[in-house]
């Protein structure tokens, strides 16, 4: 059984791993020109999404390498909260 505690940082990671998706899905809609990027509403959940996700994808694509074009930096953000997602439930059960 898992602490209260932990579990609910397990939830709040996964729900960030919700909110990166949605961005990245946002953002090919956007790109793509599904979705027209001047709708109020748009504006608002991309702003809003932006806000929430820029500021870790920012300290990873410093240290990444310049891959002509392609952004990997979400990948790799939610590769590490799924490895610290795992750490957290391995070491609490070990306890």
């Amino acid at each position: 059984m898992l602490n209260p505690f932990v579990e609910l940082i397990s939830t709040v990671i996964q729900l960030y791993v919700y909110v990166l998706v949605a961005w990245i899905a946002l953002s090919w809609l956007i790109s793509f020109e599904v979705i027209n990027r001047r709708q109020p509403a748009v504006q608002r959940i991309n702003y809003s999404l932006f806000k929430l996700t820029d500021p870790p994808l920012k300290r990873i694509r410093k240290y990444m390498p310049d891959l002509g074009g392609i952004d990997i930096s979400p990948i790799v953000l939610i590769l590490l909260l799924h490895f610290l997602d795992e750490l957290l439930i391995y070491y609490s059960l070990r306890l």
